[in-house]
């Protein structure tokens, strides 16, 4: 199953996307939260009637850097040995559709895609053969960085962690299971000019061991997201540029560069 987040008419809620042709998708609305017990209402708007929502609205975003060996490479870093975690603040998430702000105080802004993780239910040390369990499915992702001011700072909360720098969308996919979404396509164009283009089996660490890794430190809660790093490609966003992130069997993510006003 689809599920988005809309607004309509100054509501908010969560919707069942169903259809196949971009421009005939329906929203079935949620009665209830996903994340506990829910039921279809019946009613349907058209999904062009409605704004999509960042499809969650996390308590934390937790990204996973360097989990692709040619990534590394490409910036000149060496592959970690064991999963390296930072953090995106909640206020840096957007929807699909939203406008990615070019911060101020950067001259480099980079595209990073990625497949994005959305828990499910309130875990702490999960065990490997439990992950699936805790998934609620899966998103397409963003993670766009201030390149110049990652290399020029040794933390990354700013490079990493300014307003719209996490998009996410455009909807989560529920119906993956741990081995199919461990084997995806992972695609990003600027201005539909292909830049990256990698599948999630590149990881260097998989999915699971994220989650157990991430786990073993802090208690995740329904909602929250696990970005799991980007393959090789990135580069630089202009203002007037719209990328898309898009992930087979999920989705497309898009979004457009603007002047931060």
């Amino acid at each position: 199953m689809r599920i988005a987040r809309f607004s309509i008419d100054g509501n908010v809620a969560f919707g069942a996307v169903e259809g196949d042709k971009p421009d005939e998708l329906v929203l079935d609305i949620i009665k209830g939260i996903p994340f506990a017990e829910h039921e279809l209402s019946g009613t349907k708007v058209p999904l062009s009637k409605v704004r999509l929502l960042p499809p969650v609205l996390p308590n934390k975003v937790v990204a996973f850097g360097r989990n692709y060996a040619e990534h590394a490479r490409e910036l000149g870093n060496e592959v970690p040995d064991a999963p390296f975690a930072f953090f995106k603040p909640s206020t840096s998430v957007i929807g699909s559709g939203d406008a990615i702000q070019y911060p101020s105080f950067s001259a480099d802004l980079h595209h990073e895609a990625e497949l994005a993780v959305v828990i499910g239910r309130m875990c702490r040390e999960v065990p490997r053969e439990r992950v699936q369990d805790v998934i609620f499915g899966y998103t397409c992702a963003n993670d766009v960085t201030a390149r110049d001011v990652q290399k020029r700072e040794k933390q990354w909360a700013r490079a990493k962690g300014f307003d719209t720098s996490c998009p996410l969308g455009p909807w989560v996919e529920t119906g993956l299971d741990l081995a199919t979404a461990s084997d995806l396509t992972v695609q990003l164009t600027v201005n539909g000019e292909q830049r990256q283009l990698g599948r999630t089996s590149e990881m260097i660490h998989s999915i699971e061991d994220l989650i157990v890794n991430i786990t073993e430190a802090m208690t995740l809660l329904p909602g929250d997201v696990v970005l799991t790093g980007t393959p090789a490609g990135v580069g630089p966003l202009t203002v007037g540029d719209e990328v898309a992130v898009t992930i087979k069997g999920i989705g497309t993510l898009t979004n457009k560069v603007v002047k931060r006003g």
